[in-house]
């Protein structure tokens, strides 16, 4: 009898025992399919990345005669940095490149009657998920093709950066403005980068950047 009653605990406990670690096996299998941080970082890897600019060659404060616009050079680093696609906004009637004060009045101009210059092409933003909005701060805002280019689209569940070149100036308030022309998108803390920077001393340029993008 005891010899029965000893076989009969030995069997329940290891009863009791399997079912401890089914159940436990069975915690773990969730917990794994739960947290999988190969999906999250495909996902990341998976956004892609537009660079809309604008930019002014020839003559310009701070710098002298230029080819290549002091934001092109800074978005290009961008694009560089986010394997990004690069488009240049541009507006059909161009913008003066022997006389920089002569762009600077047709500029102010521009903004006081809040002008929308027609721009050359376009770009599809709705195959994009982040969207980098570059621009030099032309009297404390964006040049009006900026707006031409931000009010064509629809921004809603995008993300929107923007970046300025200037001389002093910074990003001023541009950041709001960006926001209220983006409406529904999540728009990021900008960078300012110096135009005698950008041109001159591209390597400090490319820091700046680097730092900024590694904060977003």
């Amino acid at each position: 009898m005891k010899k029965l009653i000893s076989l009969i605990i030995t069997v329940a406990l290891s009863a009791l025992s399997m079912a401890s670690c089914a159940g436990n096996q069975t915690e773990t299998s969730e917990t794994t399919e739960e947290y999988k941080p190969e999906e999250m970082k495909e996902s990341i890897d998976r956004k892609k990345t537009l660079v809309a600019f604008f930019s002014h060659t020839g003559e310009n404060y701070g710098v002298g005669n230029i080819s290549e616009g002091n934001t092109h050079i800074i978005a290009k680093m961008i694009g560089e940095a986010t394997n990004g696609t690069l488009f240049e906004i541009v507006p059909e009637k161009e913008y003066p490149h022997g006389s920089y004060d002569e762009v600077v009045e047709i500029a102010k101009q521009e903004k006081a009657v809040k002008a929308r210059p027609a721009i050359k092409g376009d770009v599809n933003v709705d195959d994009y998920d982040v969207i980098f909005i570059g621009y030099p701060n032309w009297w404390g805002d964006m040049p009006m093709p900026v707006y031409t280019f931000l009010e064509k689209h629809n921004w809603s569940g995008k993300t929107v950066v923007p970046f300025c070149t200037h001389e002093g100036s910074g990003l001023s308030k541009t950041e709001e403005y960006v926001a209220e022309a983006c409406r529904g998108a999540k728009v990021r803390n900008g960078v300012a980068v110096r135009g005698e920077t950008a041109q001159n001393k591209r390597d400090e340029a490319r820091k700046s950047v680097k730092a900024w993008l590694d904060r977003l």
